[in-house]
Order: structure tokens, then sequence, then C-alpha cells
């Protein structure tokens, strides 16, 4: 490990020492945010497994019934079907503040009514089934897409909180502590020097007197 280059004086080891705190006080910050994001992330993996297990059923169910749709109409006919939507959807995205870091926060826009886009003269009741399967999936996608995001986001920011709280718990402070150990052994061997030869001057005063 690299050692600061420091001046053996008092006013720079009173400097170190007021660097160490300082190092000290943000080690302690960024430690407890770190185990702050780790928490959220947790909350947010386990929405996250539970969204996309919940989606890859739906989606599953849903494919399934469009199968049973295509077995029984030409392929035609289900892109005439499905050439409109059944209602218009918007997705916004806007930001969120999750422990001051900046996250997206999408939201579906749909109105209120859902209205299948076709008649049902010529179409299957299978087809009806899966168009409604993922008119009802749509919402879930779009959190399961934004929890996601959320979920990466936070992971890149704890690894890098967890390098620099690691940085000052393992390289700036014991850094800072051997360099203020190193400036009390310097001052303490010119004190120790000092009254050394103070005390030889004054034997040399007295055997002169």
């Amino acid at each position: 490990m690299a050692q600061l280059q420091v001046k053996p004086t008092r006013m720079e080891l009173t400097n170190l020492k007021k660097k160490r705190k300082v190092a000290a006080r943000g080690h302690k910050l960024m430690k407890d945010k770190r185990d702050e994001m780790v928490r959220r992330f947790i909350a947010y993996a386990r929405r996250n497994k539970e969204l996309r297990e919940q989606v890859e059923q739906k989606l599953s169910a849903a494919m399934g019934q469009f199968v049973l749709a295509r077995a029984e109409m030409s392929g035609e006919a289900i892109e005439e079907a499905l050439a409109y939507p059944a209602r218009p959807a918007t997705v916004s995205v806007d930001t969120q503040h999750v422990l001051s870091l900046k996250m997206p926060k999408l939201s579906l826009e749909t109105s209120d009514t859902f209205d299948y886009p076709y008649g049902f003269m010529n179409t299957s009741a299978e087809l009806d089934s899966a168009v409604s399967a993922f008119a009802e999936v749509l919402p879930m996608l779009i959190e399961l897409a934004e929890v996601e995001k959320i979920c990466n986001s936070l992971a890149d920011e704890i690894e890098k909180t967890r390098r620099r709280v690691n940085a000052l718990e393992y390289v700036m402070i014991p850094q800072f502590d051997e360099a203020i150990r190193e400036i009390k052994m310097k001052l303490d061997e010119n004190d120790r020097g000092n009254t050394t030869r103070l005390m030889k001057t004054k034997e040399m005063l007295a055997n002169r007197e």
C-alpha cells in the first residue's frame, strides 16, 4: 500500500487528523447508503421475480389461445381482424427518485373501455381470449420493464458505492492512520532530542559555575 508523503510537523498532523475524520464520516455515510440501496434492491428484485412469473404465465396462456385461433382461422383473416388495436395505448416516460437516484417511471395510458377490434362473425372464441389476455398483460409488461431498469441501475450504483467504501476503508483511512502514527513518532523523537539537548546545556552551565 502506497504511503502518504507528508511533512512531520504539528500543522500537518492537525490537517491529517481533520482529513481522517472527514474520511471516516464519509465512509459511514456511504456504507449506510450502500446498505439501504441493497435493501431497496432486494425489494425490487422480489417484485421483479413476481412480475416476471406472472407475465410469463399469462403470455404463455395468451400464446396458447393464439395458436388455437390460427389453427381455426386463416392467416389473412387473423391479420384483418388485428389490423386495428382493441384500444389506444400510450406509454409515457418520466423520472422518479430512488435514494436520490434518477430512475425511469413508465405510465400506460389507455381508454377505460375495451372493445374487440373486429366482428365476431368470422373470428373464433380462441382469438377473443388471446386478444383479451394480451390486453390484460400489457400493464404488467410496462411495470416489469420499469422494475427491471430500476434493479439494473441499483445494482450498478451498489457496485460503485461498494468500491468507494472499500477504497476508504482499506486504502485511504489506513494511509491516514499510518501517516499520523509516523508524524507522532517523529515529533516525539524530536521532543526527546530537544529535552536531551536542554538537559546537557543545563549540565554544562552548572559545571561552569
